[in-house]
């Protein structure tokens, strides 16, 4: 009991106006991948269901199903198990476009799919949560005691993520040649500074993670392997080319965190376990989705130069 109440009272410094300085670098960071995006783009993806229906299983049924049963295995800390299923219930993130392009994967597809994850995830992910969270008695006990407020989620995620998707897609219809031009400077400024916010509130939080991070670390690695895993099989299995696996894979591995961290401290009042899982899994899918990309990349790299000779 001591220590689930230890847990549960650490504090992520985290004040206001650093989750506004988040939401509007989600929300910008959106609005720069939808500024590559036109409605073609969807008609072409659904040229191809299966594809969409690939992607929409491995992120949006799979990953949450197969967290939950790896919950009920690995028993953790109630509000990690919570941390978790939010985790698998959040869209792909932003950055999984840029990573699937250096691991030579279909970066056309990863954008379409971003795109559209986005739109579904504004109804998914409060119902994933909800629904997972509810099945297993520790993290139900959690929801009980907050006020999961289904309409003030949905106004959340479609403030930060579908209005500037709509936003993006508009301009891009109407002022083409303008959306090229701000995209070329917005695009990698936008990850710049997300990935700079990161490590501010990383270092601004060093005593935090050297005391606890032990927790969350083989948690947060554990299960975001296993998402990398689960979206290239899944693709895989229902045979889509080696190209578009790589793609369905970091569109599944790559987890939006930083939206996790809104809506924990949002609905969650920073709830400690949950916080201190999602703002490691923020941090950790960079590097692994670097790694991963960089692996992939070379080998596609390799494969042109024998090709060649």
């Amino acid at each position: 009991m001591q220590n689930q109440i230890d847990i549960d009272a650490i504090k992520i410094n985290f004040d206001e106006s650093g989750l506004w300085v988040l939401n509007i670098a989600i929300a910008i960071i959106m609005f720069g991948v939808a500024l590559a995006i036109t409605v073609d783009d969807f008609k072409h993806l659904f040229k191809n269901p299966k594809i969409v229906f690939v992607g929409v299983l491995s992120q949006f049924i799979l990953l949450p199903a197969v967290t939950f049963l790896a919950i009920i295995l690995i028993e953790p800390h109630p509000s990690f198990a919570l941390g978790m299923m939010l985790i698998a219930a959040c869209p792909g993130g932003n950055v999984s476009n840029f990573f699937s392009k250096m691991a030579g994967g279909n970066a056309a597809l990863s954008v379409s799919l971003t795109a559209f994850a986005t739109l579904i995830c504004i109804f998914m992910t409060p119902f994933n949560l909800q629904f997972w969270g509810s099945m297993y008695q520790p993290t139900h006990e959690i929801l009980k005691t907050v006020e999961l407020n289904w309409l003030d989620l949905l106004k959340l995620v479609s403030l930060i993520l579908g209005i500037p998707l709509i936003a993006g897609m508009l301009i891009k219809h109407y002022h083409s040649e303008m959306a090229g031009k701000i995209e070329k400077v917005l695009k990698p400024l936008s990850m710049l500074v997300f990935i700079a916010l990161i490590f501010i509130a990383f270092s601004q939080n060093l005593k935090v993670f050297l005391n606890h991070i032990h927790h969350v670390v083989l948690l947060v690695i554990f299960h975001n392997i296993i998402a990398f895993i689960l979206g290239f099989y899944t693709a895989k299995i229902f045979g889509l080319s080696h190209q578009d696996c790589k793609t369905i894979s970091m569109e599944t591995g790559i987890q939006n965190g930083g939206l996790g961290l809104l809506l924990i401290f949002g609905f969650f009042e920073g709830l400690g376990g949950m916080a201190l899982l999602a703002a490691f899994w923020g941090i950790w899918d960079v590097f692994s989705g670097m790694a991963l990309a960089t692996f992939w990349g070379r080998n596609k790299n390799k494969l042109e130069i024998e090709n060649v000779d």
